[in-house]
């Protein structure tokens, strides 16, 4: 049973903008998302119902809705910026 994946808009912006061999990483990462949201490594935000897993210097901001199967992807940058835009 996988789950779905939903990008928001800033993701998939910060996808595109991302170094090539990042970005392939980055993918990889969120096609295993879709078996396993919950992965080893991966915690959840305080005051927040969002989760993040690291990619190297990036991370992956992200939230699960079990009920749906569905993960929506909010944000994807590095770990210096991507908590200050949220």
């Amino acid at each position: 049973m996988a789950y779905e994946l939903i990008y928001d808009p800033a993701a998939e912006r910060a996808i595109v903008r991302l170094p090539r061999n990042v970005q392939r990483r980055v993918l990889q990462r969120l096609g295993d998302l879709a078996e396993n949201p919950r992965p080893p490594g991966s915690v959840k935000l305080k005051g927040q119902a969002a989760y993040r897993i690291r990619i190297g210097d990036y991370r992956v901001i992200y939230t699960i809705q079990d009920d749906r199967l569905l993960i929506l992807v909010i944000d994807v940058g590095q770990r210096r910026e991507v908590y200050r835009r949220m």
